[in-house]
């Protein structure tokens, strides 16, 4: 199964966080902003990065832009550009776009037009929606050190049927699956006998690097 390819259009503090945190992740990322110094401060951390004005149709055709899974739209304060450029993408089929908004009332029009997923920065880290868009399982994050974070995953559908000793993913991943929700019900220190349901929710532990591998080894299914 081919890996998720993702395209960032706007290279402010927030677009390049999420560029980098899924580049580091290991994916491929198109970095896309008008301002050509934006262009140069990342274009040694993702795979491409280009100058380029995404309210112009036929300019994000011929970088091929639906050919991307994931379109993250970070671009500043132009809120019209924003809408635009969601617009455009929206008419190009690209199949999922997250959209940054500046308020309330900028998201409301971002999902009316079709945003899939609206985001407001003062509550979202780029690092959070990185692990949100590289993963569809994980439901939360939490960072605890700059090594090490709790994740908050759906059981994905490779898990479902097999108990904690079969997963393993202390061995394979080197992560703790530390309590187990479902409906609400908490399971604290589960059972290694402990099956795997589908509406179940796991609350694990690890270093970054290690949570990173475990996400996208199942989000590759």
């Amino acid at each position: 199964m081919a890996k998720k390819q993702f395209a960032v259009i706007g290279m402010g503090r927030f677009g390049s966080s999420v560029a980098r945190a899924i580049s580091d992740m290991g994916f491929e990322v198109l970095a896309i902003d008008s301002d050509e110094g934006r262009v140069q401060d990342i274009v040694n951390i993702v795979t491409h990065a280009v100058s380029a004005d995404s309210t112009d149709e036929e300019a994000l055709k011929a970088l091929g832009i639906r050919n991307f899974d994931v379109v993250v739209v970070s671009i500043g304060q132009d809120i019209q550009s924003s809408i635009l450029t969601t617009l455009i993408l929206k008419d190009l089929g690209v199949p999922r776009i997250i959209v940054k908004a500046q308020n309330e009332l900028h998201g409301k029009v971002l999902n009316k037009i079709g945003a899939d997923k609206v985001i407001y920065p003062e509550r979202d880290m780029g690092l959070r929606v990185a692990h949100h868009l590289v993963s569809p399982n994980i439901m939360d994050f939490i960072e605890l050190s700059s090594d090490h974070s709790i994740i908050e995953m759906q059981a994905a559908p490779q898990m479902v049927g097999k108990n904690l000793k079969e997963l393993d993913v202390r061995a394979k991943f080197g992560c703790n699956v530390m309590a187990i929700k479902n409906n609400g019900k908490m399971n604290i220190s589960p059972n290694a006998d402990d099956g795997i349901k589908s509406d179940d929710i796991l609350i694990i532990v690890g270093a970054n690097k290690d949570l990173q591998k475990m996400e996208i080894h199942y989000s590759n299914g």
